[in-house]
């Protein structure tokens, strides 16, 4: 009998992680902690060294996630159901990951490189095209995108306002309330009725 001071962390992450097998929360976090989080922080670390074999490492691998991504949202709707689906996917970002295994780099070398370079001049083409057509649209709504934009810059500050504990009124310098045409008719009237 094991004692409450002698557990092992790694047989309780193992636990957490396998068990309950109906429930996914545990594997789904731990899937996007070791398939982006920990990579995200290890690009960070390749760029500030300004490591070169560090850097092609880490676009191998960002190359190789992005292509299973695109692959998983195409097949999602087919094995999402499959008993232990996501312990599979967790399993195969680590072989991803590990130097010992080096999986990024076997899957970019034996499938995604030959896959992209028998096809780059198509997709050359329709990213061409992609790049085009993002363009006109930008350019073609670019009020819709500048009051998004305002609607976005609202929020965040309002929220480190409310985070920060010091809520202002719109008169402060705070974020001005976005209102729809019931509010403003109404503070018009307000206004009017004031001046007389």
């Amino acid at each position: 009998m094991a004692f409450p001071g002698s557990i092992n962390p790694l047989e309780v992450g193992l636990r957490l992680l396998l068990s309950p097998p109906g429930s996914n929360i545990v594997v789904r976090t731990a899937c996007c902690s070791v398939g982006v989080v920990l990579p995200v922080y290890n690009t960070f670390k390749a760029i500030e060294r300004k490591d070169p074999d560090e850097q092609q490492r880490c676009l191998v691998y960002w190359a190789a996630y992005g292509s299973f991504t695109v692959a998983e949202m195409i097949t999602d709707k087919f094995i999402y159901w499959f008993p232990l689906y996501y312990h599979m996917k967790f399993a195969f970002l680590v072989w991803l990951q590990l130097p010992s295994t080096n999986g990024a780099t076997q899957l970019y070398e034996n499938h995604l490189r030959p896959f992209l370079l028998r096809h780059q001049v198509k997709l050359d083409y329709i990213v061409g095209i992609l790049y085009t057509e993002m363009a006109k649209f930008v350019s073609m709504h670019q009020a819709e995108l500048k009051f998004v934009r305002r609607i976005l810059a609202n929020i965040v500050e309002s929220a480190s306002q409310i985070f920060r504990g010091s809520p202002r009124s719109n008169g402060g310098g705070g974020p001005a309330a976005i209102e729809g045409p019931a509010e403003q008719e109404q503070h018009e009237n307000i206004d009017l009725e004031h001046e007389d």
